[in-house]
């Protein structure tokens, strides 16, 4: 593909996933919270830090990787870069492979360091990225970590798409090894499995995005490219965002967790959160949000996005992400049957 070939393809590939709906019905709707009644917190005592491993984030909720690698793209970089210097949320971009491969690129996301300076951000590339070049994407943002998004199913619907992924996982523990900051291995909208999460663990892997279905949907972006449009029956591979939690149950003590896809409302946020994520990350509700409201209005969506999450967590009585994953929550009879059928170490309300 020619580097013009490669801007349009990003430029279609926000333009599809911003008009995208989300799903009529979400398993974040088959799991419920158990109420009490009388808290013993007020709001002003929540403290929504989360710890992992190598970094605290001020608030569990950042931007997720979608955007960079074009004209349109930086735009939106720089104004989602404002956002999140503003809130005070952690920001990942979209695949540097743009930037890697042509210079002229890299401004669509650097932007985001010049404008953020401060701020913690996650950079991007593909498992088959060649490990220097995975270097030099952590370098191009200054960055935290480094999110490595596994999209075997995004490439196969592709029609100019990857067909060879024998060497993914030697390739990401190659990464691993060689990467200065932590390396997220980040699905795109397809979710994990606890087989996966025991891969990942075996090669040193130490976080995760399990990335559900249920959110911006790359099978139904690709096959929109697709001459015939033919492969729209894979529109619902993969599990949703909380099957993939539930898998990681087994795991949450030698992973940091990660959610995001599908995530509607701060009561998704915070059932994520009492499923073992540490953090959750949304893309296409902000960029809709800037692009079509503007800046100043999505710092107030996710201001108000916040306040929601913490007047949540004092209902269920929990002051911060730990406590709230001791909270009681009763599944539906499709999640208890993925549950027994997993085999998965859940426990009920």
């Amino acid at each position: 593909m020619s580097d013009i070939q490669r801007e349009q393809r990003k430029n279609e590939h926000v333009e599809i996933a911003m008009a995208q709906q989300d799903v009529p019905q979400s398993d974040f709707d088959r799991m419920r919270f158990v109420h009490h009644s009388i808290p013993n917190i007020n709001v002003n005592q929540v403290d929504l830090t989360s710890h992992t491993s190598n970094f605290d984030m001020t608030f569990p909720l950042y931007i997720n990787a979608m955007t960079g690698g074009s004209d349109w793209t930086k735009t939106i970089n720089e104004k989602l870069a404002v956002v999140a210097r503003e809130t005070g949320l952690a920001m990942a971009v979209g695949s540097t492979h743009a930037a890697l491969r042509n210079p002229k690129m890299a401004e669509s996301f650097s932007i985001v360091r010049k404008t953020n300076p401060e701020g913690i951000i996650f950079s991007n590339v593909g498992a088959d990225v060649p490990v220097d070049k995975a270097v030099k994407a952590v370098e191009l943002l200054d960055a935290q970590a480094l999110q490595v998004h596994v999209n075997a199913p995004q490439e196969l619907v592709m029609p100019e798409g990857n067909r060879e992924f024998s060497t993914w996982l030697e390739n990401v523990e190659a990464i691993v090894q060689r990467v200065s900051v932590p390396v997220i291995i980040k699905e795109v909208g397809f979710g994990m499995s606890k087989e996966l999460l025991q891969s990942l663990v075996n090669i040193g892997v130490t976080y995760v995005d399990v990335s559900g279905k249920g959110g911006t949907n790359f099978v139904t972006i690709e096959n929109e490219r697709r001459s015939n449009k033919d492969m729209d029956y894979l529109s619902n591979w993969g599990q949703s965002t909380v099957e993939s939690l539930l898998e990681s149950i087994s795991y949450q003590d030698k992973l940091n967790v990660f959610a995001s896809g599908g995530l509607r409302t701060p009561l998704d946020a915070i059932k994520s959160l009492a499923l073992g994520a540490k953090a959750v990350g949304m893309s296409r509700p902000f960029l809709n949000q800037v692009e079509h409201a503007g800046i100043t209005s999505t710092i107030e969506y996710v201001e108000s996005f916040i306040d929601h999450m913490k007047s949540i967590m004092t209902m269920l009585d929990a002051k911060d992400i730990n406590d709230l994953k001791q909270s009681k929550i009763v599944f539906d009879s499709k999640l208890m049957s993925w549950i027994e059928q997993r085999h998965l170490k859940v426990e009920r309300g």
